[in-house]
């Protein structure tokens, strides 16, 4: 489906990419949020993958003309490490507006990659979510505190990330103490960006990122197996 408008935070509205299940509905639905790059084409075809695996799958653009260029993507940057922001009032505009949809059962997870994984942590604790998928995302320093009251989790991330060094750890330990559902898994040989092809994977592979073709088809293994739990 082409890009569209959905409601966003103050009454305005953020561009959005929709991918609908064959058939006929309602579906459960996911929010799916974007890496650092925006949403890009790899961030289009992880929502078509959910929505053949029979989910609603809406993707909002939270870099925004409001936020006037790179000012913004630098606004949404530290939306993530301080958890304030207008980003997180888009996140759950996003999700009331797929909940509130004729062809959506209202049951409604959120998927974020990179960037959006530590998005999609902060607002799963926020807000109505029914799972969440963190993959390779930002992990707050007082985790126990800033995850109080989230959903259940499946989480994934690369042992060669140095970027998130114990970040894993740190999730796992937090929602064991809050006593939420989980599955949190490292895997060995992948780095930062397991799930994403790019066009550079030789200038980008010294730098412990790029495509996990292993990591990347087991953890959308278990992403479906755990949403296809909590969202049916």
């Amino acid at each position: 489906m082409p890009d569209l408008h959905i409601p966003a935070a103050g009454g305005s509205h953020q561009e959005a990419y929709l991918a609908t299940p064959s058939g006929t509905g309602p579906w459960p639905g996911v929010v799916v949020l974007q890496d650092a790059f925006g949403v890009g084409q790899n961030i289009r075809a992880h929502a078509d993958r959910l929505a053949a695996a029979g989910y609603l799958a809406v993707t909002p653009k939270l870099y925004t003309p409001r936020g006037g260029g790179i000012r913004c993507v630098a606004a949404v940057f530290r939306s993530m490490t301080s958890g304030q922001g207008p980003v997180f009032d888009d996140i759950e505009a996003a999700r009331v507006w797929l909940a509130g949809r004729d062809d959506c059962t209202g049951r409604i997870g959120v998927i974020g990659f990179c960037q959006g994984g530590g998005f999609a942590l902060l607002a799963a604790a926020r807000y109505d979510f029914a799972a969440s998928a963190p993959n390779y995302g930002h992990v707050p320093t007082d985790a126990e505190r800033e995850l109080e009251g989230i959903c259940p989790v499946v989480g994934s991330f690369g042992a060669k990330d140095a970027s998130l060094k114990g970040h894993p750890e740190r999730l796992e330990a937090a929602l064991t103490t809050l006593g939420v559902e989980k599955d949190i898994r490292t895997y060995e040989g992948a780095g930062h960006s397991f799930h994403e092809r790019f066009y550079a994977e030789s200038l980008i592979r010294p730098l412990g990122m790029g495509y996990d073709a292993a990591a990347s088809e087991d953890s959308w293994r278990r992403v479906l197996a755990f949403f296809g739990e909590h969202l049916a």
